[in-house]
């Protein structure tokens, strides 16, 4: 097992977007249903569920990845949190970025370094202004693979339409950027679907699950052409 696990390479990502559009939850999800955690993680997870968690009695994964005691008091991320997972097929270090605008400056660092972003979109509101300047940081910052993260989609009873309008809006805007692949992937974080496994309530989604998608990504940073370029 040490040796399989010394030949898979590490893909370096990032999750972005508006604010409270479930970029930590994500993650957290990821971890939870990828078993990446511990016994006394999830029993711990469990009990901050309750007392500073967001969804009642069901288990808040953003809990997971916001540690600050400001973020849990206001519901927010503000610091990069970053998190290592793995697969059975590729090793993972993903950096939880604020959706602020105060906080904007955080997730370009966490930008800095990686090779992909995956761009969570709520459903109910579509692409929005910090969605747009997020993606333009992505493309400052040379990430050349966009996941297009359509979340929330139990909000809006799982419609194809809303996830096609909010598909066709994002390919409109970045039309004349530089990337050279982007994935939409309808998903909820919340209720796990198409995260790790593909969801039986959006059968309509012929695309991958967000878990396959980033196991088959080019993991290795866009070279320049040539020289140095400082944007």
């Amino acid at each position: 097992y040490l040796k399989s696990q010394l030949t898979l390479d590490t893909l370096r990502f990032i999750t972005c977007g508006s604010v409270d559009d479930g970029k930590s939850t994500l993650i957290g999800r990821m971890l939870f249903d990828a078993k990446c955690l511990f016994d006394d993680q999830v029993s711990a997870l469990q009990a901050e569920s309750k007392s500073h968690g967001t969804q009642g009695q069901d288990i808040d994964f953003a809990l997971l990845v916001d540690g600050l005691s400001a973020e849990r008091e206001q519901g927010i991320t503000i610091d990069v949190a970053y998190r290592f997972f793995t697969t059975n097929q590729r090793k993972f270090i993903v950096a939880d970025t604020p959706g602020h605008i105060e906080y904007t400056r955080n997730m370009a660092t966490g930008a800095s370094t990686a090779t992909l972003a995956v761009i969570l979109v709520d459903a109910r509101h579509g692409i929005m202004e910090q969605t747009r300047r997020h993606t333009l940081l992505c493309q400052l910052m040379g990430i050349r693979q966009i996941i297009l993260a359509v979340n929330k989609m139990d909000l809006v009873h799982y419609e194809q339409a809303i996830f096609d309008s909010i598909c066709a809006d994002y390919t409109a805007f970045t039309t004349d950027m530089q990337f050279d692949d982007i994935t939409p992937i309808a998903l909820s974080a919340l209720k796990g679907e198409n995260v790790i496994s593909r969801s039986g309530k959006m059968r309509w989604h012929i695309g991958p699950t967000l878990i396959s998608k980033l196991e088959t990504s080019n993991a290795s940073l866009a070279q320049p052409a040539s020289g140095f370029v400082l944007p």
